[in-house]
């Protein structure tokens, strides 16, 4: 009876352990926070294991929670691949995270993310969080959503890429442009934070 009452108890906190490790953060980290859980491995469209440690750049790293059917992140599509090509060529690390639970949204599935990577012609690793557990860790919250890191892994830009997602030519605000400048010339970022617009972020329990 002992023995069963041992292994009851083990699965309750496995259970129990499973549920946190995909619990949301209240609110988004903030700009001067450490970024968590930069070890953890995931599934790239490289076809290699990346995490964000491993694609850190000397500068910092952009790091953007993105999808493949949002009209947001459709919208910021080519804006966003571009800022990733200027990012890794003044010394940032770039990586792209896919936090949707296919189980939610099986339109997030890894080919599709494969065949987005190529359309777009990323350079740099589109990754599976598997379980959504960065996502959860940072508090990401939307499609598309932007944590800028400086070189010492702490949140320097949180928020949306500018401000028109509908119409770049209408861009007044370069907030992402202008923080990943800043950043790799070592100077501040005048804007460290705006609000994320986009779609809601697919997790595990929203099933």
């Amino acid at each position: 009876m002992k023995t069963l009452y041992r292994v009851v108890l083990m699965i309750l906190a496995g259970t129990l352990s499973q549920a946190q490790a995909v619990e949301k953060r209240a609110q988004a980290l903030a700009p001067g926070e450490s970024a968590p859980l930069t070890d953890i491995k995931m599934t790239s469209t490289l076809g290699k294991e990346v995490s964000i440690a491993s694609e850190a750049g000397k500068k910092g790293t952009f790091v953007v929670f993105s999808c493949i059917g949002c009209p947001f992140v459709k919208a910021w599509d080519s804006r966003l691949t571009a800022l990733g090509h200027e990012a890794k060529k003044l010394g940032l690390g770039v990586l792209f995270i896919n936090s949707n639970d296919p189980g939610v949204s099986p339109g997030d599935n890894f080919v599709a993310m494969q065949g987005k990577a190529k359309a777009q012609a990323y350079d740099f690793p589109f990754a599976v969080d598997g379980g959504s557990k960065v996502a959860a860790a940072f508090g990401a919250g939307r499609t598309p959503e932007v944590f800028l890191l400086d070189s010492k892994g702490k949140v320097a830009y949180h928020g949306a890429v500018d401000d028109n997602s509908q119409d770049a030519d209408k861009v007044q605000d370069h907030y992402l442009r202008d923080a990943i400048q800043s950043l790799a010339k070592g100077q501040e970022i005048k804007v460290k934070e705006t609000k994320s617009l986009g779609c809601g972020i697919k997790y595990p329990e929203s099933r």
